[in-house]
């Protein structure tokens, strides 16, 4: 037994991760959390916690610009909800991740070089509304809002460890000039109670040590900024989120692309039997006029009869092609006549069950059609069958059709039967397609596809 389902296939995850193991010796870090654990002149020389800083830094900025702001349309919504206008105001808050958020992303490529891909989908509808409403139910939406007030509160936490911090150190490194600048202060450099720094000498014995709490200030800032940057990434990323939303994306992508295809389909159609096909009636009919005005026995009979040949031939090929493309019987009575109609084509006998309570969706009806048709033909051209039937019903929300003939058996998807074009389409469908064919016969394909 040979089965072969068609799968929907989606991208894998990303090559890179941020965690993802230390990179090796020599490798560049992609994250501040490897660059840390660098040997200390690797990372105190490198470029990370001077980006590590203005990471920091700009988020503290950033994150005081974003909690005024909030604090400003709160409040103007506030005072304003009396007039309804104002809850408007209010419902616009959770928006604001939306602005913040690509910000964010370009933030995070101090201490991050993996990039965290934008998971907003476009809306379905045209229009302000249907964008609004969107962005409303997503959840993507909530997360970066979510990151947006966490920005806004360790931004002002962050200014505040800066300045101490960076006071306290530099005030240690500047202390031989800071004494040096100001002798005749009397009380001296005031480093705690009861601890004065009164002379220049005394003071160059601060230095190392604001030197050794530099060093472990370009640490602590570092896996400040790694773990900022982390928490960031795993609200504006959203990884248990997006799989889901990529999967409805694809499938509504995949169902416009089918409806063009399937009207591109009626077009073509259309226009070889309005077209060219009336263009060829014609050319046989004056064919054939001149044909019977012309002795039979001369040249010009014989090449006018040779020529009507010649243009019945293409005739009956070019309805063949239309058959093929999409039948208008498909279109005008369903999918049973369109079989039976194709089943009456065949050189060997069908025989054609097909019991539908119901006119079938367009692209349904298309693939089951384009399945039979492909079928017959294969049972026509190498099973050496006497005879086939072509079953079809709905079961179960499904519509199974089953082509099975008593031919020799042994079709094999890997010699060019079409079979690997059958699954391709069906899975456009979202169908399974099963074929059973053993050496000696007989043979069944079955294909179900949810309607």
């Amino acid at each position: 037994m040979t089965g072969i389902e068609p799968t929907l296939t989606l991208p894998g995850p990303p090559a890179t991760s941020p965690n993802l193991p230390v990179s090796g010796r020599g490798e560049r870090p992609r994250t501040a959390w490897q660059a840390l654990i660098r040997p200390p002149g690797r990372f105190l020389f490198s470029s990370w916690p001077w980006r590590a800083l203005v990471y920091v830094v700009s988020g503290s900025v950033l994150g005081f610009v974003i909690a005024m702001a909030l604090f400003v349309i709160a409040v103007t919504g506030a005072v304003l909800s009396v007039f309804l206008v104002g809850l408007v105001v209010l419902a616009m808050i959770p928006l604001t991740g939306l602005i913040v958020a690509p910000i964010e992303r370009w933030r995070l490529r101090l201490v991050d070089d993996v990039p965290v891909v934008d998971p907003h989908v476009p809306p379905t509808r045209p229009g302000p509304w249907a964008w609004f409403t969107q962005r409303y139910r997503e959840v993507a939406t909530w997360r970066e809002f979510g990151a947006t007030l966490l920005l806004a509160v360790l931004g002002i936490a962050d200014m505040l460890g800066l300045m101490i911090a960076g006071s306290f150190v530099g005030i240690l490194l500047g202390a031989p000039l800071i004494v040096w600048l100001d002798p005749d202060s009397g009380s001296g450099l005031q480093m705690g109670p009861g601890w004065s720094v009164d002379t220049v000498v005394e003071a160059w014995s601060l230095v190392p040590i604001g030197l050794l709490l530099l060093v472990v200030f370009a640490y602590l800032i570092t896996a400040w900024a790694a773990g900022r940057a982390q928490l960031t990434r795993l609200l504006l990323a959203g990884r248990e989120v997006e799989p889901g939303e990529r999967v409805v994306a694809l499938t509504r992508s995949r169902a416009r692309l089918v409806d063009a295809f399937q009207a591109e389909r009626r077009r073509i159609e259309r226009d070889l039997h309005d077209g060219a096909q009336q263009r060829l009636v014609a050319l046989t009919v004056e064919l054939g006029l001149a044909r019977l005005d012309l002795p039979p026995d001369s040249d010009a009979g014989r090449r006018v009869t040779s020529a009507h040949e010649q243009a019945k031939l293409a005739l009956g090929e070019l309805r063949e092609l239309i058959r093929g493309v999409h039948p208008q019987l498909l279109t005008d009575r369903g999918l049973a006549p369109a079989v039976a109609d194709v089943a009456g084509r065949a050189s060997v006998p069908v025989s054609v069950e097909i019991a539908l309570p119901r006119r079938l969706p367009r692209e349904v009806e298309a693939a089951a059609y384009f399945v039979v048709t492909e079928a017959l033909t294969n049972v026509d051209r190498h099973s050496q069958a006497t005879e086939a039937t072509v079953r079809g019903r709905i079961d179960d929300g499904r519509l199974i059709v089953e082509v099975i003939d008593d031919g020799v058996g042994g079709a094999d998807a890997g010699r060019g039967t079409g079979l690997v074009g059958l699954a391709d389409r069906v899975s456009v469908v979202d169908g399974v397609l099963t074929l059973v064919s053993p050496i000696g016969g007989p043979t069944l394909l079955r294909v179900e596809i949810p309607c």
